[in-house]
């Protein structure tokens, strides 16, 4: 199983940002996937969250409103489209899989990570 994330880079306070996961291995498409950060010196935390299908999504308090997390179950990808950033939001981005939707349990599978740094 491998999931390959894409996307991250530096920018400024207030751009965007759009990371592409790629899901191999088997099919995910009777999986919850998700996004999750690690920001530095903290512990990984949940940021946003598609069930099976993709037709029910649930956000982190701290980033409703500004990301927005979409799949697609034919392609096996998933992407999360982050506007107006910010400083805080600076961690790696984790692509996820097969948890209890929303987040109710630990995802089973983590990819290797893509770092957003967002500069003030």
């Amino acid at each position: 199983v491998q999931l390959q994330a894409s996307g991250g880079g530096s920018v400024q306070d207030g751009d965007s940002l759009r990371l592409s996961c790629a899901a191999s291995g088997r099919t995910f498409s009777s999986l919850s996937m998700g996004w999750y950060r690690q920001a530095p010196g903290k512990g990984r935390e949940f940021v946003a969250t598609a069930n099976f299908d993709g037709s029910r999504t649930h956000y982190a308090d701290s980033v409703k409103g500004r990301f927005t997390i979409s799949r697609d179950t034919r392609r096996n990808t998933l992407d999360l489209q982050m506007n107006n950033l910010k400083p805080e939001d600076t961690a790696v981005y984790y692509c996820a899989a097969d948890f209890a939707f929303p987040a109710r349990t630990t995802p089973k599978y983590f990819g290797q990570g893509t770092l957003v740094t967002v500069s003030s």
